[in-house]
């Protein structure tokens, strides 16, 4: 079968039969950069996938289809226009929200299945819809002029769960009745909501967690008074708002937590002691499978302390069932799992100086680790407990790739189950049956396959095969392939890089440095680089060479390879990407008086601090949405790996880029989004003012209205245009 599902319209305007790749057409079609269809599950019971899609003349505006694994057949089964013709305004909660979850587009943006795969829910416009396989229709579930978030269904499907007018409230599907779990948020209380640094930098997109029987629910109180009110300006093209935002700005205190434990039927509440200090962060929350007892995990202040603390709601007594400590920082992650057919539980910890999987019993002892070496697991996939399977991706071949392994719940040999060499990201259903594949390389845009657990290919759901159909295909003759390399630093680090050399290589050539720099990122793998790899295809078209290198700090090399930047930013990263500019300064085709950096966000900032402090190295550097001081940016991140400003605040001097400022002598250009309300648009305009006091010329390029992400097709061609712009003319000759 060649493909199974129908993703729109995969031809490029009739411009597209030319040969030449334009900053234009990167944003023609979605298939380019592999974003449809989106958001890819396999229902519970294993017989459907389903999935979000745009539609043709309108790839932002999302629908919900499935595909049926046994008759083949693709069909749309919610068009969210039928639905919601309205468009309702997103409550300005949601857009944060959205925001924080990466979230774009309108229509239906996400859903959900129930447990037993008998039924889909699906927020849209501000309410909620359900529908009940071997039914038609969907049923409208809520129907109310405020805008509900946070809509889930509870594990048995007998109940809806959201959060209005910041209170909880669960809803009877079956007989509309409707219950408020609390009655006393407003304001400055939250009850069953997580905080913006919750949201934001630890990924806890929840405040609530139903127990897997629906007799209780465990909810935070969140209460935002200690927390600082910034009163920042979201610049539109038509006015300015002010906004007043509570902003937890790294040294001042935080939201305060608490967490309790409630019975859905006669409303008794427990309050769940976190202890005597305050200053901590709940970081997660998990039920155990028998619906006694609830896990949390518990972060100190400086992150450098992880307790997984269990409560049973019955003797109302907890304990640690584990901790894991560091002398810098403890990295989260969400790889937690119970099993059900035993006392014990699956953890991944970097006790070991990697990720790796351990085998805990419920009191907290370990069992046995599943995996090791200098390599590292990215995340757990599925646990098939009858057949006895740990399924996991991780980096075991090389850190370039993300590959689906196996390993025996008992221990023993991990077996690779993904066979093409690239990057693969899967979704296995339930009963860890069959996975979704979605793969891809440098070179490749992204195909989705069906497959059984042990790897065979079931049927293609998306071959997105680059034929004469294909909008890549007329570009293939200029595509460049990439060479990956590693080099070692003058300390014996060894560092990742790619390089995409022009086809003529016969005169030197300038060079752009794509970096980001920053922890939990990586820039190099053999994966599809979206429109930013397009991006770097047309430069390369245009006579650039155009280089990027992980540096130490960056993700997937083991928690020493991280390390190096605690309570030191913006020091090694710069050291490593000068080590990489000395390697392109070594090939004969380069010109070492003609290369430039560019990054956007922590990508921003090492732009910045690379221009700053390594002047003689960088010709030229775009900067997007950069930190210019650490002390302006959230908690939970930058204490993480910078420590408090209150005791720590040399070092937080050192690492911002103001001191560094007036050795600028390249050309500068520095965008924005002027309601970014994540790299706030101060740390800008705040360099702005430092580099005119000192009369130090630079560009800008800034966007009313946009988000730290600055999203928007028309947006997107005018600031690629914008960067490459600006290369040509500080770069070429």
């Amino acid at each position: 079968m060649k493909k199974a599902l129908m993703i729109g319209a995969l031809m490029l305007s009739s411009a597209a039969s030319a040969d030449s790749l334009t900053i234009e057409r990167i944003f023609e079609s979605p298939s380019l950069d592999g974003t449809a269809p989106r958001n890819l599950k396999v229902s519970p019971d294993g017989q459907r996938v389903t999935f979000l899609q745009g539609k043709d003349t309108d790839y932002e505006k999302l629908d919900l289809w499935e595909y049926n694994i046994a008759s083949g057949k693709t069909q749309m089964l919610f068009d969210s226009d039928s639905l919601d013709a309205t468009g309702q305004e997103l409550s300005d909660e949601e857009k944060a929200r959205r925001e924080r979850m990466r979230l774009s587009g309108s229509g239906i943006v996400s859903y959900q299945w129930s447990q037993d795969g008998q039924a889909l829910l699906f927020p849209l416009g501000g309410d909620v819809y359900y529908h009940q396989l071997g039914q038609k229709g969907a049923k409208r579930l809520l129907n109310t002029d405020t805008f509900e978030t946070d809509i889930r269904l509870s594990p048995k499907g007998n109940f809806i769960s959201f959060i209005r007018d910041q209170n909880l409230f669960v809803k009877n599907i079956s007989t509309g009745e409707e219950k408020a779990i609390t009655t006393e948020g407003g304001d400055n209380i939250k009850f069953g909501m997580a905080e913006f640094v919750a949201q934001e930098e630890m990924s806890r997109m929840t405040g609530y967690w139903w127990s897997p029987d629906e007799r209780y629910i465990a909810f935070t109180k969140v209460d935002e008074s200690p927390v600082e009110v910034i009163t920042r300006s979201e610049i539109y093209a038509d006015d300015i708002k002010m906004i007043e935002q509570r902003y937890p700005k790294a040294g001042n205190p935080n939201v305060q937590v608490e967490l309790a434990i409630q019975q859905i039927g006669n409303g008794q509440r427990q309050w769940v002691d976190l202890g005597d200090n305050k200053d901590i962060y709940l970081a997660r929350g998990q039920w155990m499978p028998d619906s006694k007892v609830f896990t949390y995990q518990w972060q100190s202040r400086d992150q450098q302390a992880l307790e997984l603390r269990g409560y049973d709601i019955t003797s109302q007594q907890q304990s640690v069932l584990l901790s894991e400590s560091s002398d810098t920082w403890v990295n989260l992650h969400d790889d937690l799992h119970f099993l059900t057919t035993s006392d014990d539980f699956i953890w991944a910890s970097e006790r070991d100086g990697f990720k790796h999987l351990y085998v805990f019993n419920r009191k907290g002892k370990m069992q046995r680790q599943l995996t090791q070496g200098d390599w590292v697991v990215d995340s757990v996939e599925a646990i098939d407990e009858n057949a006895g399977l740990v399924y996991f991706t991780g980096r075991k071949d090389t850190p370039l790739e993300r590959h689906l392994y196996s390993v025996p719940l008992a221990g023993g040999k991990i077996t690779r189950i993904s066979q093409r060499d690239g990057f693969h990201s899967v979704s296995f259903a339930k009963d860890a049956s069959i996975y979704i594949d979605q793969f891809s390389t440098a070179m490749h845009p992204q195909q989705v396959s069906l497959h059984q657990a042990d790897g065979k290919q079931i049927t293609w759901l998306e071959e997105n095969k680059v034929d004469k159909q294909h909008p890549l295909y007329a570009y293939q003759q200029q595509m460049i392939k990439p060479e990956f390399g590693t080099l070692e630093t003058p300390d014996g680090a060894t560092l990742y890089y790619r390089l995409y050399k022009p086809a003529d290589t016969s005169t030197k050539r300038p060079a752009i440095v794509y970096l980001y720099g920053g922890p939990h990122a990586q820039v190099v793998t053999n994966s599809w680089g979206g429109n930013r790899g397009l991006l770097m295809q047309y430069w390369a078209s245009q006579g650039y060479v155009v280089f990027s290198i992980d540096n130490r700090g960056s993700n997937y090399r083991g928690k020493a390879f991280e390390d190096p930047i605690y309570k030191k930013m913006g020091t090694i990263e710069v050291d490593d990407q000068v080590e990489g500019v000395k390697f392109l300064r070594g090939l004969d085709y380069v010109d070492a008086n003609r290369i430039g950096v560019h990054g956007h966000s922590y990508g921003g900032y090492m732009t910045l601090m690379s221009m700053f402090k390594a002047g003689d190295y960088f010709a030229a550097g775009v900067s997007g949405a950069p930190v210019t001081d650490w002390r302006l940016y959230d908690t939970h991140y930058t204490e993480r790996y910078m420590g408090n400003p209150q005791t720590d605040d040399d070092a937080y001097t050192a690492s911002s880029v103001f001191p560094y400022a007036k050795d600028l002598k390249g050309d500068l250009l520095i965008y924005h989004g002027m309601a970014d309300d994540n790299v706030l648009f101060t740390h800008s305009t705040r360099l702005y003012k430092h580099l005119q006091d000192m009369a130090i010329p630079f560009d800008s390029m800034d966007y009313p209205g946009k988000k730290h992400s600055i999203r928007g097709k028309q947006t997107g061609i005018h600031l690629y245009k914008t960067i490459t712009n600006f290369f040509d003319r500080t770069l070429k000759p």
